[in-house]
């Protein structure tokens, strides 16, 4: 059994196959109807209207529908687009145990509890007739794939079939009025619309299942005395064939295979049993461990089968459906029905190939599974799972093929895997020893070569070399040297494909795909989340492969994309040019015609071809919105801006390219605010003034002017924003200019016209404004304000700005490959045009004058909208700042053959970081603390980051210093480095300074002994709380550090429980049981033997003062092993042993065992002894009872108990 997909679930009591697409339907015992893609593996969607179990479910063939049948007696049809139950049928008085849609007319046929069968319209909602004549249960009843039959099983042992031929008569043809009129009295005096054909009577119980036979006219049923019986029927009567025994419980559910003679059952006594139906015998039988099977169901028009049990279901194939073949050349050679066959792909024709021997085995899974072909000798090596794992030689003389003669009688031979490693020689493969047996064509060995690792198959790995795998890995050996040429890790390795010079090699796994070079060195790994099923390479150096539904491409930097989907798996035999060869899973040959443009035009890219990039841009369709990405990430954005005529899409480009102009250009067609003010930002990282006042004009963003004026020192325009503000009665506007500027006056001014006149007055009289101070001062009368005594006044004035005026200087440089050749297109921009462009917003800057307009007549001015056209920009932003000449154009002399491109800022120091580093602590030290939290949640199970969010800033800044340049300039930050020295590389970014080490908290854990000692038991515990919370961020350097840092955690663990439980006992004043329950689990804790001590002096002393002295004396008695060196101790210990030897009894009774080996519950404190259940924590390691599963671990108080985690790493060393 080849197990596709499995789920976890409830009981699993329907199950039905979708037609076209990879779904199925699963209806539970819980009442919910789930609906599974087995191909991704992810439930879609679920449907619990039903109350109570669901036992039948059924998709339609070609509408959007499914029907459901449950213990509440309804029948519901749903829409599976639409999310919802479209309609309920009523009519059943007892539980539905099947439905099913008919695959041609409108109906349902669904059998009950009530012992009827119903057929129903699911058109017209009605019961369309009822089927009686069983006296028990109706288990399951289903139509004909072809006739006006319906098969149905019952309890009463009998198995059914119904004629229903007058039924579709009467309700598809189209009757008369006297038809009509005969069916109205049928109708009333019980129809005739469905007969019993024949009565099939043979089982000693109850029947549980019945299904015909898709084309021939059978029956097989099974039941409740574990039997399954074949019936055969003609036009007049029905009989049985035979029984098939081998079911120990009931047999649930049994059909015939759609594409094989076989028969399928599964029964209560958990297992599957496959039977042939010509020699009616059994073929294999599949178990599981606890659950029941309960039914079967398979796909339409696929080799697929499910099968529903009590814990959930499983999607399985009973045979690999893969053919066997082998390329060489331009030919193809591959197993098919029992014919080695030979197909020409130039010619693309079909040579009738030689009759293989069949497998005579009777079990499943005997067909060729792998082919190696030799050319020159025309041998054929066919490996398949016969006897365990054998092979066949045949040697085919060269005439044979087109002829269609008879082989050679083959040699046959034992071994797991055989392949043709020269000419004339193969190599066998012998488990058992875990040896190669290197053999001639005569089926001779040669030479045995021990193998260097534990291998389960062979591949061909170039001439005298072998491809070895290993559960996890794969070694390239030399058979002639005996040496291991390359090794790499690498997921279950199925397949093997080497490129057409033995150079790379694809290494296919389940989900993976490894590429390498031909001594195994790794160059990409691409995850795939459907399966991987065949690939060759192109003459490219590109992998072309198939998932089960698509046609993939893989580039050697490990880019990858989709080529086409597919309807049905294909296996890729050749690729050449735009035409891929494959074979079909019925081993036809196809050829399938690619647009293989996108892949090449990537390739080219990588490869720096970009004469070729070009011509495919000037010649291709390449559009959308995948490869304006693609060439974005890449790092070609002003590639991508000839693709795009979108303004949108082409101004981010432009800004990501640096490429001003364009966006410029963009953003003027735009015209949003937002466009103009992200334009701005990028022409200020550019230093290209010009554009960010054109910019801030555009938006009319006032504030942000003034401040580009302010730190450009361009005081003159400064001056007319100030008049502007005041023209349009902006006090604010007006008073930040005036503060700009220096301006005292005018700010006093302000302040007084918006009366403020105390500010108004303390400005004149710090800055020395008498005349204006004395004025304001008589207005003010008595409410003059006191200005504070000793402090001297200094003028408020900006600093002088360090450069004024003009753009920065820009670096020229020579135009890129693509500047040239490619300026225009997608655009369609001639040269007059684009100076057009430029005269346009030329003209669009100039700024009106505005200084003789009243305040009364600015509203005129500023209104765009309604201005004539001549005076459309008429308006202060565009007008009134009478610029130079030589500043009307803010753009950058370009000449006709040079370029400005920005330069691209490196990568962040953070970023380098984290790129390699699995470490949560060096991901807080950069930064990034998402990550770390994301790492320590996988690694650790740490959900609780609170206690942690001071250690994450600390680690950032600690891994940070910081600089100062020039007052007006930001600080720098500077990234420090662990183990920096002078002689590193400026180049080479070591790993993040950590400010948590080993050392520091082995100094917190000797104040925590400390602490414990002298009885500060929450001093002690903050401290050992500190040391469980510092762990996860610590960066260790060698293997012994890290069990270091494995036994602090153990350490802390123990202390921290044991602390805990001692504070609980002692606010526990009246509960004396409980008291010496806590004083006792503490001696269990694996404390240090000074605190052992201590603990377990205490809990002496607690039990012998409640009488219960059978407990205080083996307390006593281990205190004194401990050999105690405090003299006051040992002889308390023994003065308590001395009262306990005359009367051995305790007083009150505890959970605590002391000769059952326990650990103690970190949440309820309660002993857990060996062999009970118990869940984890998987940071500190904390024992808790199971229903503490989920909750936050009250020990280290950060992970989730018994949650997953892949353990702790803490070094460099861990992952080399």
């Amino acid at each position: 059994m080849l197990t596709k997909f499995e789920t976890k679930s409830n009981r699993v009591k329907g199950l039905s196959f979708h037609s076209k697409r990879p779904w199925i339907l699963a209806s539970l015992h819980s009442g919910v109807i789930q609906l599974w893609d087995y191909r991704m593996g992810t439930l879609i969607d679920r449907f619990d209207e039903h109350d109570g179990p669901v036992r039948g479910v059924h998709f339609h063939k070609s509408q959007p529908l499914f029907v459901s049948g449950g213990d509440d007696y309804k029948i519901k049809v749903w829409n599976y687009k639409l999310h919802r139950c479209l309609f309920t049928l009523l009519g059943h008085l007892d539980y539905i145990r099947t439905v099913q849609f008919h695959h041609e007319y409108p109906w349902i046929v669904s059998a009950s509890d009530d012992q009827t069968i119903r057929i129903w319209n699911w058109q017209s909602r009605t019961c369309i007739s009822v089927l009686t004549g069983h006296n028990h249960y109706v288990m399951c009843a289903s139509f004909h794939p072809k006739e006006d039959l319906v098969v149905s099983a019952s309890l009463d042992q009998t198995v059914r079939v119904w004629d229903i031929g007058a039924l579709r008569k009467k309700t598809v043809s189209p009757a008369d009025d006297i038809m009509r009129l005969s069916q109205m009295n049928s109708d009333l005096f019980g129809g005739v619309d469905a007969v019993v054909k024949y009565v099939l009577e043979g089982h000693d119980r109850g029947v549980n299942w019945a299904s015909f036979h898709p084309t021939l006219p059978l029956i097989v049923s099974g039941a409740d005395d574990r039997q399954v019986k074949l019936w055969r029927m003609n036009d007049t009567k029905a009989w049985e064939v035979d029984t098939l025994r081998g079911h120990m419980n009931n047999v649930s559910c049994v059909m015939f295979h759609a594409k094989q003679d076989i028969i399928v059952s599964n029964s209560e006594d958990k297992s599957i049993r496959v039977w042939d139906v010509t020699k009616r015998t059994g073929i294999q039988t599949f178990r599981r461990e606890h659950d029941r099977f309960w039914i079967l169901a398979s796909h339409p028009d696929m080799n697929l089968l499910a099968a529903g049990h009590d814990s959930g279901m499983i999607v399985f194939k009973l045979e690999r459906e893969r053919p066997a073949f082998s390329v060489s050349g331009d030919t193809i050679l591959y197993a098919k029905e029992r014919f080695l066959r030979c197909f020409e792909f130039s010619t693309q024709k079909e040579l009738p190939g030689i009759p293989i021997r069949r497998p005579g085995s009777a079990t499943l899974n005997q067909g060729p599974r792998t082919l190696s072909y030799s050319p020159t000798e025309n041998a054929v090596l066919i490996c398949s799972d016969v006897d365990g794992g054998s092979y066949e030689l045949y040697i085919v003389p060269k005439e044979s093929f087109g002829r269609g003669d008879a082989a050679a009688e083959a040699k046959r031979g034992q071994g797991g895997s055989a392949v043709f490693i020269a000419r004339n020689r193969f190599a066998v493969l012998d488990k058992s020893t875990n040896q190669v047996v290197t053999k001639s064509l005569k089926n001779d060995a040669v030479k045995k070569s021990p193998l260097p690792i534990a291998t389960d198959a062979i591949f061909y790995a170039g001439t005298g070399n072998l491809l070895c795998r290993a559960e996890d890995r794969v070694v390239i050996f030399d058979l002639q040297q005996r040496i291991v040429l390359g090794e790499l890790q690498a997921p279950f390795v199925k397949y093997v494909v080497w490129s057409n010079d033995m150079e790379t090699v694809a290494l296919l796994s389940k989900h993976t795909i490894v590429i390498a070079s031909k001594k195994l060195v790794h160059q990409c790994t691409l995850h795939e989340t459907i399966r991987v099923k065949s690939g060759a390479w192109d003459e490219n150096g590109v992998f072309i492969y198939t998932t089960l539904n698509h046609i993939k491409y893989c580039l050697p930097n490990g880019d990858s994309g989709i080529i086409r989907t597919l309807d049905v798996p294909v296996y890729v035999t050749k690729v050449s040019g735009n035409t891929i060869f494959c074979l079909d899973r019925d081993g036809k040959n196809k050829a399938l015609v690619i647009d293989a443009t996108e892949y090449i035009f990537k390739l080219s890219l990588t490869r720096k071809r970009y004469d070729n990039v070009m011509n495919m841009i000037r010649g291709s369709q390449l559009v959308g919105q995948a490869i304006i990405a693609y060439l974005q990430q890449k790092g070609f954005p002003e590639v991508a801006l000839h693709f795009v005529k979108d303004e949108r899409t082409r101004f981010n480009l432009a800004l990501e390219s640096g490429n001003i102009q364009t966006a410029v250009a963009s953003a003027k067609e735009i015209d949003e605010k937002d466009h103009w003010y992200r334009l701005g930002v990028e022409a200020l990282r550019q230093g290209n003034a010009g554009i960010v006042e054109y910019a801030y004009q555009r938006t009319k963003n006032f504030e942000r002017l003034s401040f580009l004026y302010l730190i450009t020192g361009n005081m003159e325009k400064l001056s007319k924003m100030l008049r502007i503000a005041e023209v349009k009665n902006d006090v604010m506007g007006q008073f930040h200019n005036a503060l700009y500027l220096g301006d005292v006056r005018e700010r006093v001014k302000i302040l007084e016209n918006a009366g403020h006149l105390p500010l108004a007055y303390i400005t004149a009289s710090v800055h020395g404004l008498h005349d204006v101070a004395e004025r304001l001062a008589t207005e003010l009368g008595d409410d003059v304000p006191t200005l504070p005594k000793g402090k001297v006044p200094s003028l408020l004035i900006p600093p002088a700005p360090v450069l004024c005026g003009g753009d920065w200087p820009l670096l020229n440089v020579t135009r890129g490959i693509f500047d040239g050749g490619l300026e225009n297109i997608g655009r369609g921009v001639a040269d007059g045009e684009e100076e057009d462009v430029e005269a346009d917003w030329v003209e669009e800057l100039d700024i009106a004058d505005v200084e003789n307009i009243e305040n009364g007549d600015i509203a005129a001015v500023l209104e765009d909208g309604d201005v004539p056209e001549e005076n459309e920009e008429g308006g202060w932003e565009l007008e009134d700042l009478e610029l130079p000449p030589e500043e009307i154009t803010p753009r950058a002399s370009v000449s006709r053959f040079t370029a400005f491109v920005a330069p691209t800022p490196g990568m962040p120091v953070s970023q380098i970081w984290i790129q390699r580093s699995s470490l949560a602590a060096e991901h807080a030290a950069s930064g990034n603390f998402d990550t770390a939290m994301r790492l320590l949640n996988r690694q650790l199970g740490i959900k609780n980051f609170a206690p942690l969010r001071n250690m994450f800033l600390d680690l950032h800044a600690g891994s940070h210093s910081f600089l100062r340049a020039l007052t007006s300039a930001p600080v720098i930050s500077v990234a420090v480095e662990r183990g920096w020295n002078e002689s590193a590389s400026p180049n080479v970014r070591g790993p993040p300074a950590l400010i948590f080490d080993l050392a520091q908290l082995e100094e917190k854990l000797k104040l925590g002994y400390k602490a414990t000692s002298s009885g500060k038991f929450t001093e002690a515990l903050r401290l050992f709380l500190g040391i469980l919370h510092t762990l996860p961020l610590i960066v260790v350097e060698t293997r012994k550090e890290v069990d270091d840092v494995k036994d602090l955690i153990r350490i802390g663990r123990e202390y921290v429980l044991g602390l805990k439980m001692e504070l609980r006992r002692r606010e526990m004043k009246n509960e004396p049981v409980r008291q010496q329950e806590l004083a006792a689990y503490f001696t269990h804790c694996n404390l240090q033997t000074v605190h052992l001590r201590l603990a377990l002096l205490n809990a002496m002393t607690v039990s012998f003062k409640a009488k219960n002295l059978a407990t205080a004396a083996n307390f006593a008695r281990r205190l004194l092993e401990t050999n105690p060196v405090i003299e006051n101790q040992a002889k308390t210990a023994r003065q308590v042993l001395q009262a306990a030897e005359r009367s051995m009894v305790d007083a009150a009774e505890l959970n605590y065992d002391f000769r059952n080996p326990f650990v103690v519950c970190g949440a309820t404190y309660v002993p857990i002894y060996r062999g009970s259940k118990q869940a984890l924590c998987p940071y500190c390691g904390s024992h808790f009872v199971p229903a503490q599963e989920g909750q936050l671990c009250n020990v280290c108080e950060l992970a989730v108990v018994g949650a997953d985690a892949s353990g702790l790493l803490c070094s460099p060393s861990q992952i080399r």
